[in-house]
């Protein structure tokens, strides 16, 4: 359940930070050309690519750096490898790489002994619950 509220709160986190980018953009197009105001029109190929791209890189990188997303710090989760430790760039990247690409992967969770995820199989990952 935690798991599942932290991942809700940082899909939240990404979707306002798209919409905040859109806004932005349209606005600069408001300045440069004037009236009317529009947000910018991506094509759905272009809109996929930059949206997975910044899910990896905010999920990857808040892994890397701080062992938590703000969804999962707000949860009390930390993810690192199964002794603890912090699972540094590569790992953390290809995590959520495998977590945004296949997201089904979370379905193992309830049947894995370790609650572990099939993406935290592959890159030998685990999730703590800290309870901060």
């Amino acid at each position: 359940m935690s798991r599942g509220g932290a991942a809700v709160l940082d899909a939240l986190i990404l979707v306002l930070a798209g919409l905040v980018v859109q806004v932005g953009a349209a606005c600069v197009r408001l300045l440069l050309t004037g009236p009317p105001f529009r947000l910018p029109e991506l094509p759905g190929w272009l809109s996929g690519t930059v949206g997975w791209t910044a899910a990896v890189l905010y999920l990857g990188g808040s892994w890397s750096g701080l062992g938590c997303t703000p969804g999962g710090r707000l949860m009390g989760l930390r993810v690192g490898d199964r002794t603890g430790r912090p699972l540094g760039v590569r790992r953390s990247v290809a995590r959520a790489a495998l977590c945004v690409t296949f997201p089904l992967g979370l379905c193992w969770i309830p049947l894995s002994r370790r609650c572990a995820s099939l993406q935290d199989l592959v890159v030998a990952s685990a999730v703590f619950y800290d309870g901060r």
